[in-house]
């Protein structure tokens, strides 16, 4: 289908010209077939084949509940849901079921920013502690010139996903305040504005600039000023905040091979980076205040200046686009909550989700009047990736491309790759604990201490050498003997697949003085930035 209507008066000029070039009645029957066979590639998805699609990934990546939303022309022309809510309850998903939409909040609080410079309260390039003067950060000169524009660009110099350990696997005690002094202890890996590197805890410190600009705390702020509006009845900024909470998703991990419900993230902090819970009901409302420039509701009432938008959906950081692929995609950046790029040479905006158990995209392509959202209630990113693409192929005028075949095969071959590097560590502890070698932990055994992660204990529990964090208690599990120094974290929590090299450094007597940390898998989520952390030993009182 094109863009801009005038779809029959195309499709009878193609026939047209089709007929005059074929003369004879073979020809122009095979020009018919051509026809047709053209028309099936570019028609986009019908609602049932929407439903095929989803159910057809929501079987191949073994996810328990989706809900699916398309919007189009200012039209929701699509919204339903498939599968369960949860495996415990069995009860079905529809399109007023809640799913955590995890960091495409980061969307809403950019908005939120946005409503604050229109209304002249700040600037994108207000210098953070104007507003937060305890902000800092690693080096006093970046410290100095980091803007609010630079909390949401993801140009900070920090690594990716550094200081995530802080809040996550949901369970930790740091509160704002600890976030906000603990910055500073995280190191450069790469020239500050030089590179992109995804950041959540800078989203964390621009809702603490909407509260201190505005009065509001953030949740306030963005439920008042942008959900209410617009009529986002059902949403709220953290799950602790739902009026009710009668249709809501469990999340779903696969642990040992087979997937299970988990436990939920509350989110205690840092919802300004991902803490809004919705259903796709309420988010085709947001789209469609996105797609209309600003504009709601039966009056056309606009919600903040047109102008705000297009800066938020301006490239502020350049990204690497690599081969241009199936979309001819050649520009790549990240703008203000939103990752953009060049698709068959429309612009698109998108951004995906992710917390323990669930995943989830938004994706608009505005010169098409198009917006698709995806929800799931498990951790497998190839499902939404598939139905986002298989509707947008369609608006494309793509030929049919077997998205959800591709990515099922590719992620095989990950699946495949990861093992040659997991299993023979694993295969050689399991040769280790056969014969347990004589280890005096005594060497090992004490309190180390991360500057931002806080204290970890190394202990022996019913036998078993055992890690214990403080502050984060999810982060415990037993440690198994490796190579020497090295011993390998099993996570007690199984659902978290998530575990960790622990190298011990050792002094000259043989003592360990510290210890560092990496995950066993490069599939690990890289919130789990293990490798950010440098713990020292502290000395025995005794």
């Amino acid at each position: 289908m094109w863009p801009n209507g005038g779809v029959l008066e195309m499709e009878f000029a193609h026939i047209f010209i089709i007929i005059l070039y074929f003369t004879d009645m073979k020809k122009i029957l095979l020009a018919a077939c051509i026809f047709y066979s053209f028309q099936a590639r570019t028609q986009p998805l019908s609602s049932s084949a929407i439903d095929s699609v989803a159910e057809k990934a929501r079987s191949a990546f073994n996810v328990p509940g989706i809900a699916v939303a398309v919007i189009k022309d200012g039209k929701i022309i699509h919204s339903k849901g498939y599968g369960v809510r949860s495996l415990n309850s069995g009860l079905p998903v529809d399109e007023y079921t809640i799913f955590g939409i995890a960091s495409n909040s980061k969307a809403f609080t950019t908005f939120a920013l946005g409503i604050l410079v229109d209304e002249g309260k700040i600037s994108w390039d207000d210098k953070v502690r104007k507003w937060i003067p305890e902000f800092k950060l690693y080096s006093p000169y970046v410290t100095e010139e980091f803007t609010i524009r630079d909390l949401l660009t993801h140009r900070s110099g920090l690594g990716l996903g550094a200081g995530d350990l802080m809040f996550f696997p949901d369970s930790s005690n740091f509160e704002l305040k600890d976030i906000l002094y603990n910055l500073q202890f995280l190191k450069q890996v790469s020239g500050f504005r030089t590179k992109f590197d995804y950041d959540n805890n800078m989203y964390i410190v621009a809702g603490e600039v909407v509260r201190r600009a505005s009065g509001m705390s953030w949740d306030d702020f963005v439920e008042t000023r942008i959900m209410k509006p617009i009529g986002m009845t059902m949403s709220a900024c953290s799950f602790d905040q739902l009026k009710n909470k009668s249709n809501v998703i469990d999340a779903h991990a696969e642990v040992e091979g087979k997937v299970k419900v988990i436990a939920r993230s509350m989110m205690k902090v840092g919802h300004s980076a991902g803490g809004i819970n919705s259903n796709i009901s309420d988010l085709s409302k947001w789209v469609q205040l996105l797609l209309a420039q600003g504009k709601y509701g039966p009056n056309f009432m606009n919600l903040y200046d047109p102008k705000i938008q297009k800066e938020i959906w301006s490239p502020q950081t350049i990204m690497q686009a690599g081969d241009p692929g199936y979309y001819n995609t050649h520009f790549k950046a990240y703008g203000l909550g939103f990752f953009i790029e060049d698709v068959k040479g429309y612009k698109e905006l998108s951004h995906t989700g992710g917390l323990e158990g669930m995943v989830t995209q938004i994706t608009m392509i505005p010169e098409l009047q198009l917006g698709i959202i995806v929800l799931t209630n498990q951790q497998e990113v190839d499902a939404f990736i598939s139905i986002t693409n298989e509707i947008k192929d369609g608006y494309l005028g793509l030929p049919h491309k077997d998205w959800i075949g591709e990515l099922t095969s590719k992620r095989n071959s990950n699946l495949e790759y990861n093992k040659t590097i997991t299993d023979p560590i694993w295969e050689e502890i399991n040769k280790i604990q056969l014969n347990p070698p004589k280890i005096n932990f005594n060497i090992y055994a004490g309190t180390y201490r991360d500057p931002w992660l806080g204290d970890v204990f190394i202990s022996i529990k019913n036998g078993k050498y055992w890690f214990d964090s403080k502050r984060s208690p999810k982060l415990t599990g037993e440690l198994l003997p490796y190579k020497e120094n090295s011993f390998v974290v099993k996570w007690r929590d199984r659902s978290m697949d998530a575990d960790a090299f622990v190298i011990f450094r050792l002094n000259e007597n043989g003592q360990s003085v510290g210890m560092q940390m990496k995950a066993v898998s490069p599939l690990t989520d890289f919130s789990y930035d293990f490798q950010d952390l440098d713990f020292e030993k502290i000395p025995s009182s005794h």
